[in-house]
């Protein structure tokens, strides 16, 4: 039997787009005549090109989504997200300069979804480990957000696998990828950027 999350919830920064929102690119952001988003100083930002097909396809399968992130550039980072055409699939976005921990109990909050049924994508294992204490699954694959992006560990509608054990980690055999929750069920699945 395979489980879906109750909530899968993204950072910004190096896992939706290529850069820190507060140290590589310039607010305000505008899109230009040709539908290209640019930064004040005209230099064109872009999501990793695999985030649009990762949100449909989640958005597909139902499982609701949020948006996470420590930084200080709140404003851009929420122009960015409107711009990006990302805020749509988001059920929730706390964007503030506090640990992860105190995004995920708002969320928490807001959203009813217990912990143990979030899971967490990262570029940092020190957020992935902040909010592992709260019962919560994250993954920061090797390879990187690109990686992460491409094969999410989400189970595709023709089932998945459990497994048992804590933390957070990721793993890969058979074609799957594989996420762990921190109350110890497996998600597993083909690539969330492939056709179920």
């Amino acid at each position: 039997m395979c489980h879906l999350p109750g909530l899968v919830v993204f950072d910004l920064d190096y896992t939706l787009w290529p850069f820190w929102v507060d140290t590589h690119v310039d607010p305000p952001f505008q899109r230009d005549r040709a539908g290209s988003v640019l930064d004040a100083r005209g230099r064109p930002v872009r999501l990793y090109p695999e985030v649009p097909a990762v949100l449909e396809r989640l958005q597909g399968l139902g499982v609701p989504m949020a948006a996470a992130s420590r930084t200080g550039e709140t404003r851009g980072a929420t122009q960015l997200l409107e711009l990006f055409g990302v805020r749509r699939f988001l059920r929730c976005v706390e964007i503030y300069p506090r640990g992860k921990s105190a995004h995920f109990h708002r969320l928490q909050q807001d959203t009813g979804v217990p912990f143990a049924q979030m899971l967490f994508f990262d570029d940092e294992e020190r957020n992935i480990r902040d909010v592992s204490k709260l019962g919560t699954g994250g993954s920061d694959p090797p390879g990187g957000p690109p990686a992460l992006l491409g094969r999410t560990p989400l189970p595709a509608p023709h089932g998945g696998m459990l497994g048992e054990g804590s933390g957070t980690e990721m793993l890969q055999g058979g074609g799957e990828q594989m996420a762990r929750r921190g109350g110890g069920e497996w998600w597993g699945s083909p690539s969330l950027s492939s056709p179920p």
